[in-house]
């Protein structure tokens, strides 16, 4: 079992990604992205995007009622349809589903966010949280009978509303769910760089223990980021691989070595 992480930059080929996919005889679940489009829809309907910090360091994107519309319209309506269409023209019956359709994905609201503003700290609350449980029945009944998912946020709450949160934590709790031995990981970069502004800088290979060093070394969403990665492998997973998402066999090339594996 895959699990295909699709990354939501304008710079990704998903044309090449959904090629490379449809001739993997393996089954796969493909979970996507759609940050940039967000942030475009975002602009158009005058809404304006905030990105807090918690006093822990982490960045993550502040999910009021406009956000979670912007989320709906961009995530789950336009990327994720645009994609099920992709994968119909290349004879793969995808399905596409956020988390709260059939309790794919259930989460605990957060109860309010740590932060420090002015220098003072306080609590934000809005409509995100983490993702604790998967439908793992629903996903298997699919995928048993041919279909492939193709899944984004947002997910579901304990309440039944429809909350945004970190897909790299989907990733986590699906792979967990699912007992996948490889999750696929397509950004827009060669995978991952020593010095982030040196596309040269790739790093092909890294062990889990060298990882769990890189979360010490930065800050921002990056460390949010840093810290999914060291959860999911400490989870079981056989592999993960970060690779290019922009070259004409995305797929292909990170299956055959290139990105960066992370393994024992």
């Amino acid at each position: 079992m895959l699990i295909i992480k699709i990354g939501g930059g304008d710079s990704l080929d998903l044309e090449a990604i959904v090629y490379d996919l449809a001739t993997l005889r393996e089954p796969y679940i493909v979970i996507h992205g759609a940050n940039a489009l967000r942030d475009r829809i975002s602009g158009k309907m005058g809404f304006t995007r905030q990105v807090i910090t918690s006093a822990k360091g982490y960045s993550s994107v502040f999910s009021d009622d406009d956000a979670l519309d912007a989320i709906l319209m961009a995530y789950s309506g336009l990327r994720n349809k645009r994609l099920v269409e992709m994968f119909q023209r290349r004879g793969v019956n995808a399905v596409g589903l956020t988390g709260l359709d059939g309790r794919i994905v259930e989460g605990e609201r957060n109860r309010g966010i740590r932060v420090v503003e002015n220098g003072k700290k306080m609590l934000k609350r809005d409509h995100s949280g983490k993702p604790r449980s998967v439908n793992a029945g629903l996903l298997r009944l699919l995928i048993d009978n041919g279909y492939t998912p193709v899944l984004t946020i947002p997910i579901v709450d304990e309440s039944g509303w429809a909350i945004n949160t970190e897909n790299d934590d989907v990733v986590c709790v699906l792979q967990q769910a699912l007992d996948a031995d490889t999750v696929l990981q397509l950004i827009e970069a060669p995978g991952f760089l020593a010095d982030e502004t040196d596309a040269e800088s790739l790093v092909p290979r890294l062990t889990r223990a060298e990882l769990e060093q890189r979360e010490q070394e930065v800050g921002g969403r990056m460390k949010r980021k840093m810290h999914a990665l060291n959860k999911l492998a400490r989870g079981g997973v056989k592999r993960i691989i970060i690779s290019d998402g922009r070259t004409g066999h995305p797929v292909r090339d990170a299956l055959d070595g290139g990105g960066t594996w992370i393994e024992e």
